[in-house]
């Protein structure tokens, strides 16, 4: 099991670029099941979930071959309808083979899904309006077990769920008639997942908006394409917050700045330097101030930078307030964080952050991705060695992430205890 061994403090500089986002990768790579065609993707992140992703594809029959920065899939021929708990149970995003697989075969059985332990994260909006389309669904010994030929509804999501919207419309681009999805979830990911599959010959109408329509066309009328996902925003936002945790200079790029509009708005407010362009942002040495966060759906403060917004305010002058109104336990990280010397107060779902205490360096944990990445932030600016464990965590989310970071000047190794006995 490796560990990250980071020395510091750290100073930051040069440029970084991020990967495609994994959470917009997860969903289009389930969308390769709709296409009898095939399906090139580039530049895909080399992540424990993309790659157990393209088991299961390979599982369900499709082929993949790769040839530089390009992964090519062909879908024609799908051999099973069923994702086995065997490879899934440790990846949420097994889920969204469910809406593909009911488009293109009108039958499904998936496991429930795992993934992070950061709450409950039920996936009732998906089966519920699965139904409405045309599904039966029965849940039996762990597994969604789904049958019906998909047809076009009208309906509205009961809360604005990034998964289910993007397993909805998947479903409904094969459907008979039209889809319409009221209340739908705004994160850029979805209207990446929308354009690739227009690309693809679907008919997905309101991209951006919080109400989508979905024309369903025949099987044939989809077409071969070539598509490469957008920039990382939540990478991007932690090498921002890492440069600004360092008092550092870093050029963070590769995506688009407006997908963190609502985060960089509230890093300047705190006293950030942060200057602007296409696709990248500038962060200077800053003197900062401490805030108050609520994390809500897109455009608001997202629940994925939640704790690296934590190590951020642990390291700044002024006292922070952080409140998680999405997930129920995404908490995790602060005794971690208070082994390294932070000061944090939980009450319900409140963090309360006494910043502007020096760090020092000691082993910690890592319990879920996002936590990973606020152990990181906090071992750049402690003084001293930091172990990080279970950086498996990580490796789901941040592609080549060590390498990255010697790049620009942190002095880390990666290390597996056991190998090296």
């Amino acid at each position: 099991m490796d560990q990250l061994v980071i020395n510091g403090p750290a100073k930051l500089s040069g440029s970084v670029k991020v990967s495609s986002a994994k959470n917009a990768c997860l969903p289009i790579l389930a969308g390769v099941l709709l296409n009898p065609k095939l399906t090139h993707l580039k530049n895909l992140p080399d992540l424990r979930d993309i790659r157990t992703m393209c088991q299961l594809l390979e599982m369900l029959g499709v082929k993949i071959t790769k040839n530089d920065n390009i992964t090519t899939f062909d879908a024609s021929n799908l051999t099973s309808t069923e994702a086995t708990y065997e490879l899934v149970k440790t990846m949420r995003a097994s889920i969204f083979v469910l809406g593909p697989l009911m488009a293109r075969k009108s039958n499904a059985k998936v496991s429930l899904p795992g993934g992070c332990a950061i709450g409950a994260r039920p996936i009732d909006l998906h089966l519920t309006n699965l139904e409405k389309m045309g599904a039966t669904i029965t849940l039996e010994e762990g597994y969604v077990k789904a049958e019906g030929k998909m047809t076009g509804a009208h309906f509205a999501l009961a809360f604005p769920s990034v998964g289910a919207t993007e397993n909805l419309v998947m479903a409904a681009v094969l459907a008979d008639g039209k889809t319409v999805i009221e209340n739908c979830a705004l994160e850029p990911e979805i209207g990446d997942l929308a354009n690739f599959l227009n690309k693809m010959g679907a008919r997905i109408e309101g991209i951006g908006t919080k109400t989508l329509t979905i024309e369903g066309v025949m099987e044939s009328e989809l077409c071969e394409l070539e598509y490469e996902a957008i920039g990382d925003r939540i990478e991007a936002s932690t090498y921002v917050m890492a440069a600004l945790a360092t008092k550092s200079s870093l050029k963070v790029e590769g995506f688009n700045p407006e997908h963190i509009q609502f985060i960089t708005d509230q890093l300047i407010t705190m006293g950030a330097k942060i200057e602007k362009g296409a696709d990248y942002l500038m962060i200077s040495p800053s003197e900062l101030k401490g805030t108050r966060v609520d994390t809500a759906p897109y455009p608001g403060f997202p629940t994925d930078a939640q704790a690296q917004i934590m190590a951020l305010s642990c390291l700044i002058d002024g006292n922070s307030l952080i409140s998680e109104n999405i997930f129920e336990n995404r908490f995790m990280h602060v005794p971690e964080l208070k082994r390294l010397g932070a000061r944090i107060t939980v009450k319900g779902n409140s963090s309360f952050i006494e910043g502007g205490f020096k760090l020092t360096g000691a082993p910690v944990m890592a319990t879920d991705l996002r936590a990973s990445a606020a152990l990181i932030i906090a071992a750049l600016a402690a003084k001293g060695t930091t172990t990080i464990r279970r950086v498996y965590h990580l490796d789901r989310g941040y592609a080549d992430l060590d390498n990255k970071l010697r790049s620009i000047g942190v002095d880390v190794t990666r290390e597996n205890p056991e190998q090296d006995k």
